[in-house]
């Protein structure tokens, strides 16, 4: 019999192909083709890809396409603001003149862009339109510095903004000073921050953004290895430092800004302490790059311990202090929340002052402007106000992220059925999120159902065997099983020691093992161990309580909400239905947000082969799914039934009543329930190079696989194949008997671990020419038979310097 078979070496950048025809029964083969194909990708884009990095060879322009649109966006809602601002007349009559209210909405006139706070006078120069305001700030400066305005000194027109600001809160300002208020208000919005884009520091460690006087400099006279000098450096409330420095530090009287990194205890709580009893406390200089979040976070405490507004807060500073520099310095980037919060205060102020904020048909007349053809949200909005407009439709509009449900695998068992454009339509179920409870469960059953423990030696019969099976010994019972799984419920991960040393097993690692990889960690039931372990301390909160609908309840909510105020209202309103104490809101409100993983299954297919796979009590015969019932009935009386195959029957000969269909493996309960287990479920065949074509032509979609590196290489491997189908088949139909695939260690190895294995490369790389200096050093000095380039001098070398860091770390005694 001659088989054509065709083998494939996929790598990176090319591709490696031959193929031969094999006689098989006379095992008689011949080359029939061999070549590559080179995969131009630069350089660049490869050594990110092996480092874990999948950069698109397009992500440069990506990212100015980014900066595109929030600029696109930004001007979007200057054009809203000016079409409403244009309707209630708050326009100065020089800016609504240069602003297009006909043809392009909201926009600029051609060559035309003012300042809205300046006009030009009758000399043609430039005149600043609130003057008023600004001689009234200019009282108040007068009474906190009556010499700052001494010898000719001036104060700058655009800090009239904050005194309005300030003044709004209380007092009538102008309806054109509004209008410059509000635009100020689209320009700096303040950062709108999800769930846990600021939680992912050490939660062992507390960083904090500090600016101290230094009131004492003192020179230790001593000097570090790298010979410089160690300063002690003293700040204004008695903590103290070493810096190294090259010359002399002369801070002594200035202001100088910190990050502080101090140790804190397993509560959580209380900072560590040395030998002297003083808190474990580090001080680096500032790196706004790496440090913003702590600088946020003071920014934000600074403004909050004052009990003022943004605005407020900038004006009084000014006041006493007004070399204070503003940007940057005094307030840097804060949540959005304050700004929205002082805006609001203003417009509920100002609608008292201003009819036209009260008037119903005026702000009929703006959502009639704003949305014309928009019938759903004018009905949506129409009973709302002014403040409603200003602060939630326009100035802090925040577009809904866009659904990445398409990037979610297919479950390979459930489908759904759908009518499009008058014809019935399949589409895949997508698969179920693996921190979801039902996964976790799934998951669990299947690490239990499949443990295996072993004896590394036992002696039988006076006879040596290794690595014997003693799983029996300890778990015999469904009751065993079902122990095992239940403490394993609790638990957020597992380990082999930890296993062995479970109450029923006791056993210890250098005489036993378990059959999964022995120096790795296994995930148990994250979902529920965090719902535990957070409640732990409520008196008022038992682990009974997290029951299978509470607890998918719960991780419904901290799953599905991104908002960090939206999740404090959502958790507050399950606490209230479920009668829980402050403390549980406060908890749970703060919790990190789930990592977007995804299992191999959606949830109505785990849904139904859970019930076959639990054991014990938690087995029920009701919550088995009826066509699954119906066809473990015809299994049991061997009613035919063209749906289940023989193979299906053959596999549960051994099951011979309903409570047998528990605690049943993956594999088992698949065929019972879908009548396969890992064979798919649509084969698709390609009969001829034409075929390849249309799938890459149709089919195939740009970016679908989110690797370019990997779809490039997929695209390209289809090419050979056909082209080889073309060139040596002939484009006859199966040609091809078989192809084997063989991939490249970087197209096999996740991103993580290609990282890891970067990182490692470039770590042994530093090693080596660390030993090498070494090994020249002591050359220099005279040693004989130092040959810095010897492997076994090398090696030497390192086994020696990793013996001494271990006898330092009392890991050798």
């Amino acid at each position: 019999m001659k088989k054509n078979i065709l083998g494939l070496d996929l790598g990176t950048n090319s591709i490696g192909w031959a193929l031969i025809e094999l006689l098989f029964e006379e095992k008689i083969g011949t080359i029939t083709g061999i070549g590559s194909r080179i995969i131009p990708t630069p350089q660049d884009v490869l050594g990110k890809f092996d480092s874990g990095i999948s950069i698109s060879q397009t992500a440069e322009r990506t990212g100015y396409r980014g900066v595109r649109r929030l600029v696109q966006r930004d001007l979007l809602r200057r054009e809203r603001l000016h079409r409403v601002l244009n309707i209630l007349n708050f326009l100065p009559k020089h800016y609504s003149e240069s602003v297009d209210f006909e043809r392009h909405l909201g926009q600029f006139k051609k060559n035309t862009e003012p300042k809205l706070v300046y006009t030009i006078g009758e000399n043609g120069k430039h005149q600043f339109l609130f003057m008023d305001s600004f001689f009234e700030m200019l009282n108040d400066f007068k009474l906190t510095n009556p010499n700052l305005l001494t010898n000719g000194k001036k104060l700058p027109l655009d800090w009239t903004i904050y005194y309005l600001r300030k003044k709004a809160l209380t007092d009538k300002i102008k309806k054109e000073e509004l209008a410059w208020l509000l635009l100020n208000f689209n320009q700096k919005r303040g950062y709108y921050q999800l769930r846990g884009e600021d939680e992912g520091t050490d939660s062992s460690k507390l960083e904090e953004f500090h600016a101290l006087v230094v009131s004492d400099v003192i020179d230790t006279m001593e000097k570090n290895k790298l010979g410089l000098t160690l300063y002690k450096i003293v700040l204004e409330n008695g903590w103290e430092f070493i810096k190294p420095s090259k010359t002399e530090v002369d801070w002594k009287g200035k202001v100088k800004e910190f990050i502080t990194t101090t140790e804190i205890n397993e509560d959580g709580i209380s900072p560590k302490k040395d030998k002297e009893w003083k808190i474990k406390r580090t001080f680096r200089s500032v790196d706004s790059e790496k440090d913003w979040i702590a600088i946020k976070k003071k920014t934000e405490i600074d403004i909050t311990k004052s009990k003022k507004t943004v605005g407020s807060f900038i004006y009084e500073t000014l006041l006493h202090n007004p070399t204070q520099k503003i940007n940057g310095k005094l307030v840097r980037t804060i949540e959005r929340q304050f700004y929205k919060d002082e805006l609001n205060a203003i417009l509920k102020a100002q609608i008292e002052f201003h009819p036209e904020l009260k008037n119903i048909g005026l702000y009929s007349a703006c959502i009639e402007e704003l949305y014309p053809y928009n019938e759903a949200h004018k009905n949506n909005i129409k009973q709302r106000d002014f403040i409603y407009l200003f602060l939630d439709d326009i100035i802090f509009y925040q577009r809904p992220l866009k659904s990445k449900i398409s990037l979610i695998s297919d479950c390979a068992f459930e489908t759904k059925k759908f009518i499009k454009d008058g014809k019935e339509q399949i589409q895949p179920l997508k698969c179920i999120a693996k921190s979801h409870p039902l996964f976790q469960e799934f998951r669990l059953l299947q690490f239990v159902k499949n443990l295996k423990l072993y004896e590394r030696e036992k002696l039988v019969s006076g006879k040596m065997l290794f690595e014997v099976d003693i799983t029996n010994e300890f778990l015999s019972t469904e009751e065993d099983w079902e122990a095992l799984f239940n403490w394993l419920n609790d638990r957020y991960e597992i380990t082999q020691k930890q296993i062995l040393a479970y109450s029923k097993f006791k056993l210890k690692e250098d005489k036993y093992r378990w059959n999964y990889v022995e120096d790795k960690t296994y995930p148990c039931n994250e979902t529920r161990n965090i719902f535990l372990s957070k409640t732990a301390k409520i008196k008022e909160i038992y682990p009974s309580f997290f029951d299978k609908k509470i607890t998918e309840d719960l991780w419904h909510i901290l799953y599905s909400v991104t908002d960090k105020i939206e999740i404090v209202k959502a958790i507050t309103a399950f606490a209230k239905k479920n009668e829980l104490p402050p403390e549980f809101i406060n908890i749970f409100s703060k919790l990190k947000p789930y990592d977007k993983d995804y299992g191999a299954f959606s949830a109505k297919a785990i849904k139904k082969l859970l019930p076959l796979m639990r054991i014990g009590s938690h087995w029920n015969e009701e919550t088995i799914d009826k066509t699954t019932k119906t066809r473990i009935d015809k299994i049991l009386t061997a009613e035919y039934d063209e749906k289940i195959k023989n193979r299906v029957r053959e596999k549960a000969i051994n099951l011979t009543s309903l409570n047998d269909f528990k605690g049943l493996p993956l594999w088992l309960a698949s065929y019972i329930v879908y009548d396969r287990h890992s064979e798919a479920s649509d084969i698709a065949k390609w009969k001829t190079p034409s075929d390849i074509n249309d799938f890459l032509k149709n089919e195939f979609k740009q970016h679908s696989l989110r690797n370019p590196i990997v779809e490039q290489v997929i695209t390209e491997t289809l090419r050979v194949v056909k082209d080889i189908w073309i060139q040596y088949g002939q484009s006859k139909e199966n040609f091809f008997d078989e192809i084997h695939i063989e991939l490249g260690r970087e197209m096999k190895n996740p991103a993580d671990k290609r990282k890891r294995m970067t990182e490692q490369i470039s770590q042994n790389e530093n090693t080596n020419l660390r030993i090498k200096a070494l090994l020249s050093e002591l050359k220099n000095d005279g040693i004989k038979d130092i040959r810095p380039y010897s492997p076994s001098q090398q090696e030497i070398l390192k086994f020696m310097k990793k013996g001494s860091i271990n006898m330092k770390a009392g890991k050798i005694n």
